[in-house]
Parts: C-alpha cells; sequence; structure tokens
C-alpha cells in the first residue's frame, strides 16, 4: 500500500473587529495586538509565534490572526476577554461571533 500524501498545512483565518468602541475611544488597538502577540502559545511557549501564527492589524479596527498550526476561534475569545478584563473594559464590552471565523466587540445593551 502506497503511503497518503501529507495534506498542507491548514490555514485558520480569524479576524477580530473592535471598531464599535475603537469609535468611542476606549479600545486600545496597538496594545491588543502586542497582547495577543505576546499571549498566545505555540509549542506551550508564549510570544514565540514563528512563522506559525501572524498577529496583524489594519486602518479598519481589525486584527487578523492567521495560523498554518491547529488553532482554536475559542482561544482568540478567552485571550480577548483576558485583555478587556485586564484593562477594566469587561463590564462594557462583550465578545460576540459575527461569523464563522470572525469575532466583534460590542458594547453591552443597557436599558
Amino acid at each position: 500500500k502506497a503511503p497518503a500524501s501529507k495534506a498542507p498545512a491548514a490555514r485558520h483565518k480569524f479576524v477580530i473587529d473592535y471598531s464599535r468602541p475603537a469609535s468611542h475611544n476606549v479600545f486600545d488597538g496597538a496594545a491588543f495586538e502586542k497582547f495577543l502577540h505576546d499571549r498566545i502559545k505555540v509549542d506551550d511557549k508564549a510570544g514565540q509565534l514563528g512563522d506559525k501564527v501572524k498577529v496583524t492589524r489594519d486602518n479598519q479596527n481589525k486584527i487578523t490572526v492567521t495560523a498554518s498550526i491547529p488553532f482554536s476561534k475559542r482561544y482568540l475569545k478567552y485571550l480577548t476577554k483576558k485583555f478587556l478584563k485586564k484593562n477594566s473594559l469587561r463590564d462594557y464590552l462583550r465578545v460576540v461571533a459575527s461569523g464563522k471565523d470572525a469575532y466583534q466587540l460590542s458594547f453591552y445593551n443597557i436599558e
């Protein structure tokens, strides 16, 4: 029996949209990007992303995380909530899935 050909590495691309809190000047995208870069673990080591994971921020208030290794969307939600808690924003902002591979930060509806 011939050995099975190895499938190409799965590419995972996740987007976190923080345009709503950024428009109210309560969210720092650069600090969030640095937080993700420092906290994402690859091979049980935080901050050493190498070529396997890329964290990029664009001008439209979005952060894109591209991974060539198995990567969980839920892990990004966990890290985002951790960042909000660290910056005392957890009581005002929530992380909502806006698509299959996207999250959006929105304010709680207070009535």
